[in-house]
């Protein structure tokens, strides 16, 4: 299965196809991957994700699906890569990692079925689809400071074309400890289907990104943690948690909060115990 990785080469942004432990320009220069600058493997117009979508995350949270999926946008400036920094800000305390498949649109799709739908995908890519629930309470609707704010939004390493999503083993580590540990086959709806849908009504370009849902652990990390997401056939996607320099401005909008949505949400959707936590980090 080929795969392509954008780089930062002698300062300019380069699509290099993997060789084994080297990574190969167009014009025949050749870096080692773990010497390369990395940058997401795409530039999307749009970034869009399933709220649930795996059996063990709905089980988690003791729900029922609705008929359809239902979705939230994350704008391209949550855009990061492969070894970059993840950023909770200052004065923020649930930031959540989400190990996901990211579905990478190929050609320009509008009104398709979903047996169609596979012709209009490049390729897919790993993604980490992180939460900053600090924000939950304001933002649940839309989502949007929770999961759009700056660096939220890791993919990579590369995009892999001609990988089947069927029986794929997803796995997320903290400082690595396995913490998730799914599979595509519990996903309610596939990645064709997803494309599918949203294509009904808006339009996917060349390079958008559709992120398909995480399995069950979605839990906080903190400045430090190291955050690896592995995808059976696409590779592992690392970064690491760092500490905003500026805290969140306190004179304008709403602020970080610690409710019982926020934690329940954090910690696990742990909803029929209710203040009976087990001890934070």
């Amino acid at each position: 299965m080929p795969e392509y990785r954008r780089i930062l080469l002698d300062g300019a942004v380069v699509q290099t196809v993997r060789d084994g432990d080297e990574l190969v320009a167009g014009d025949g220069r050749r870096v080692k991957t773990d010497d390369a600058h990395h940058l997401p493997p795409v530039a999307p117009s749009k970034i869009i994700a399933v709220h649930l979508n795996h059996r063990s995350r709905v089980d988690e949270f003791q729900i029922r699906l609705p008929a359809t999926p239902t979705y939230f946008h994350k704008p391209t400036s949550a855009l990061n890569s492969h070894r970059g920094a993840v950023v909770r800000p200052e004065g923020c305390k649930w930031l959540n990692y989400e190990g996901e498949v990211a579905i990478v649109i190929g050609r320009t799709a509008r009104t398709i079925a979903p047996d169609e739908a596979g012709e209009y995908i490049a390729g897919y890519t790993v993604a980490n689809d992180y939460g900053l629930h600090d924000f939950r309470d304001t933002d649940a609707g839309s989502m949007l400071r929770v999961k759009g704010s700056d660096t939220l939004c890791p993919l990579g390493p590369g995009l892999v074309t001609d990988w089947d999503f069927r029986s794929k083993r997803l796995r997320t580590y903290v400082n690595g400890e396995v913490v998730q540990d799914g599979s595509t086959d519990e996903m309610t709806w596939d990645m064709h289907y997803l494309v599918a849908d949203i294509a009904r009504t808006i339009t996917l370009y060349p390079g958008d990104v559709l992120l398909s849902g995480t399995p069950a652990n979605s839990r906080p990390v903190r400045p430090g943690d190291v955050v690896e997401v592995e995808v059976e056939g696409l590779g592992r996607l690392t970064n690491h948690i760092v500490t905003g320099p500026i805290p969140v401005r306190a004179d304008v909008g709403a602020q970080p909060t610690e409710s019982e949505e926020v934690l329940s949400t954090a910690l696990g959707g742990d909803w029929e115990f209710r203040g009976i936590r087990p001890p934070r980090r």
